[in-house]
């Protein structure tokens, strides 16, 4: 070990060391925390901090059987400072001994006023508990229809189960499953919450009989109706008809850099006479976290059978500079082996750019299947992740039963 290591990780140690002394280092173990939402409302979720003050602190966040761990945790004065970098944002708060108070706030917004956080330590109970809560379980599948200020709706599925009191599970909407949520009954109905580093999400739900509730789901910036039909046949349109070919067009032609600024092509020599799955996606995107996280150990198990993967990112700015760090993060964190090309900044105008062949991208992530005549054979919309349960496993069920079959042809 060179003397500018041994002189780093002195550094590091001391630092540390100092920060553990310090008052402002938070206390380990589990924390409440609340964030803003519409309406004045507050989605609250729970947080357990690690190795306080030392290299490898850490801030998991947790949402159902979900975990997201934070690291790079900061201290400058009395305030902490969060880093979420898989979504490019940060909690910035003042720490007085059991309490926090600061911002969420979005590094890629210039000068976001971002929105109210607030932590308290050794608070275990996500929702506080009521006296008397409903009798009605909000278990098993739901038609659950999000109702527009013009009363126009969007037919999405939920899926819950209840144990010991405790309710997880999620919505599944065309474009992808709104995560792990988790909650609580209340005295008429339930209360359920997610923060997994991207957005706060609240939903209040009343029922209306044992088998319908209504109620209102809450974001960061607005607030949606919703009704819900208990339905145990409840499900979705098919994710292979929703994103379409142009009429005529059977090949893709983009040319995009890697993060190593090389242009790649899906018709280079690397990809002839091989399967290709394209996986249109952005590093600010959960449910193209979620394909990833399945994604790269799959390829490492199957790429010798002949298929290889290419990722297009569509990111938040048109930085390459930019593009490249949020894409490398993403290949270290999940361990991705297949290319993954800047596509330029998320919108429209990119992907009709990117992808003139296709009629409309509609979904982060969709995934195209390119069989071994360089022809797009499929057209997935959306993913149903690992907090969909039995969607998920039809999923992966599908996914391997369609590779197999275009690995054989």
């Amino acid at each position: 070990m060179n003397m500018r290591r041994i002189l780093f990780i002195l550094a590091a140690v001391l630092t540390f060391s100092g920060q553990a002394q310090n008052k402002t280092v938070l206390k380990e173990g589990i924390w409440h925390g609340q964030l803003s939402v519409a309406d004045n409302h507050k989605a609250p979720f729970l947080f357990n901090v690690k190795n306080a003050g030392t290299p490898s602190a850490s801030v998991v966040l947790i949402n159902g059987e979900e975990r997201v761990e934070l690291t790079g945790i900061k201290y400058r004065g009395d305030s902490v400072i969060i880093p979420i970098e898989s979504y490019d944002a940060v909690i910035k708060a003042s720490l007085s001994g059991t309490t926090l108070q600061g911002r969420f706030l979005k590094n890629y917004i210039p000068n976001d006023a971002g929105i109210a956080f607030t932590a308290e330590h050794n608070n275990k109970n996500r929702f506080t508990p009521v006296a008397n809560p409903t009798d009605i379980l909000l278990d098993g599948k739901w038609d659950v229809l999000f109702v527009g200020e013009k009363g126009d709706t969007t037919r999405n599925v939920g899926i819950f189960k209840t144990v010991n009191r405790i309710v997880t599970g999620s919505i599944l909407t065309n474009s992808g499953d709104m995560r792990f949520l988790e909650g609580a009954y209340t005295t008429t109905g339930v209360q359920l919450s997610a923060f997994a580093g991207l957005s706060p999400y609240l939903f209040e739900l009343n029922f209306v009989g044992k088998d319908r509730f209504e109620g209102t789901f809450f974001s960061a910036r607005s607030k949606t109706k919703l009704i819900g039909v208990r339905n145990s046949k409840a499900g979705l349109a098919d994710p292979y008809s929703l994103t379409k070919l142009k009429p005529r067009s059977e090949v893709l032609s983009f040319k995009l850099p890697n993060i190593n600024g090389q242009t790649v092509s899906v018709n280079d020599e690397r990809y002839k006479n091989k399967v290709v799955i394209i996986s249109i996606l952005g590093s600010w995107c959960p449910n193209c976290l979620d394909e990833m996280k399945y994604l790269a150990p799959w390829y490492k198990a199957n790429k010798a059978r002949g298929v290889e993967i290419i990722g297009l990112s569509f990111e938040r700015k048109d930085d390459f500079a930019y593009a490249k760090a949020a894409i490398s993060r993403l290949k270290t964190k999940y361990g991705a082996e297949y290319e993954i090309l800047f596509a330029g900044k998320v919108g429209d105008e990119a992907t009709a750019k990117v992808l003139p062949e296709i009629e409309k991208v509609s979904s982060y992530p969709t995934t195209i299947f390119i069989d071994k005549k360089g022809k797009v054979r499929k057209i997935y919309t959306g993913y149903n992740g690992p907090a969909t349960g039995l969607f998920y496993e039809e999923f992966k069920q599908e996914f391997n039963a369609l590779m197999d079959q275009l690995l054989a042809e």
